[in-house]
């Protein structure tokens, strides 16, 4: 199991990998989401698994008859955040070929089919909306909304599909592939520290903060930077800058996060006055009380900064997601089957830890429709969307060992 992780984990890891930063850029529908594409399909036919990819361009590899109903899924994405770290996905779906290889080593034959899922667009680092495949998939997503998605240069989704080689006419709900499906784990790095802080090399997710995004556009006045008096200004920067630091607060008094985290500048000049600041706000609370909270502080101390500055404001919220409780029964599947394997023995917590977190993933988009779960591996580090990234080789091959172990019981028994 150790070699074919290795092996698997090497060949992906110079994919989309910049050479300035460290970090990668695996963006939807580009040259390196290809490559990604490619490197997941090599990995299913050197198992002799059947790849196709859905209208929604998700990528999925089984074993058996995929109409066959109550299928087994396991997986995560490829594509990454800009400068996004190594393990944010792909440790998903590198552990899940190999959970695969290692219950074929057990000698063990599937009572049910097993798919090996490759989400596409999880990130939306190109496109600014997270887990366009799977709200396609689920019908959380329109096909007239995806064709209103827009990158940074003004390319469209659908443009951005066609290049490269897929069918945009084809999106839409797949409600025939959901239903042939009867479970879902994703195996995901933890981002964030409660596994380091607790000892534990592997937990089992609870549920996933409610979270979203909001773009807020400050319109003001371009001018020029030397000659215009402070007093005549209205430089939208100001109000926007006043409103980062009014997320910091607001997210402190409620026990929540909330991030601006992406800017846009016109005209974007050293020596001009901007005329409009774009800002995105990321906000996640873990109720829905402490996030409507948050966002409604923050927008109405935008709206004071703006009119004491002369400044428009227009706030727009381009995606949320509800407080996700994963499947209780699944959950608490996963957490017996860890329980009693040697993959899962718990460390100094004493249990195998129950943990909710405040990242989004497509498992928790699919809860709606399909029962859901996750395990996450330690990351000592507790970064993530970053190159320091990290979760040591022991603790991913942990991983791999529990992650067969729950396929083994939810699949081949």
């Amino acid at each position: 199991m150790s070699e074919t992780f290795h092996a698997m984990w090497r060949s992906l890891r110079p994919l989309g990998r910049s050479a300035a930063s460290g970090g990668y850029r695996r963006y939807a529908w580009t040259d390196a989401d290809a490559d990604c594409r490619l490197w997941f399909r090599m990995q299913a036919e050197a198992r002799r698994l059947d790849v196709e990819t859905d209208r929604n361009g998700n990528q999925w590899a089984w074993l058996g008859d995929p109409t066959a109903g109550d299928a087994v899924v396991t997986g995560s994405h490829l594509d990454s955040v800009p400068d996004g770290g190594a393990f944010d996905g792909p440790l998903g779906v590198v552990s899940s070929f190999a959970a695969l290889d290692e219950l074929r080593a057990r000698g063990l034959s599937f009572k049910r089919p097993l798919a090996i899922v490759n989400f596409g667009d999880e990130e939306g680092a190109r496109f600014g909306l997270a887990c366009v495949g799977s709200r396609l998939t689920a019908g959380r997503l329109t096909k007239e909304q995806a064709y209103e998605l827009r990158d940074g240069d003004g390319v469209g989704l659908p443009q951005a599909m066609e290049a490269a080689g897929y069918d945009p006419e084809a999106i839409g709900p797949d409600p025939e592939r959901l239903a042939r499906i009867g479970a879902f784990v994703e195996l995901h790095v933890e981002q964030g520290r409660a596994l380091d802080l607790s000892g534990d090399a592997i937990g089992v997710a609870s549920s996933i903060w409610p979270h979203g995004r909001w773009r807020y556009d400050f319109a003001g006045e371009a001018n020029h930077a030397g000659t215009t008096r402070l007093v005549d200004r209205r430089d939208p920067m100001l109000t926007y800058a006043e409103t980062v630091l009014a997320a910091r607060r607001e997210a402190e008094l409620a026990g929540a996060v909330a991030t601006f985290g992406k800017i846009a500048v016109e005209p974007n000049g050293v020596n001009a006055i901007p005329s409009l600041v774009r800002g995105w706000l990321d906000a996640r609370a873990a109720d829905q009380e402490a996030l409507d909270a948050v966002v409604a502080g923050v927008e109405t101390a935008a709206r004071d900064y703006a009119d004491r500055h002369g400044i428009d404001l227009t706030v727009v919220r381009e995606s949320f997601t509800p407080v996700v409780d994963f499947s209780h029964a699944l959950r608490d599947e996963l957490s017996r089957i860890l329980s009693d394997s040697a993959a899962g023995t718990p460390g100094p917590s004493g249990k195998v830890p129950v943990l909710g977190t405040g990242a989004g993933h497509d498992a928790g988009i699919l809860s709606e429709s399909i029962p859901t779960a996750m395990l996450f591996v330690r990351n000592p580090t507790g970064v993530s969307h970053s190159p320091a990234e990290f979760a040591a080789e022991d603790d991913c091959l942990a991983g791999v060992r529990a992650l067969a172990d729950v396929l083994e019981e939810l699949a081949c028994r």
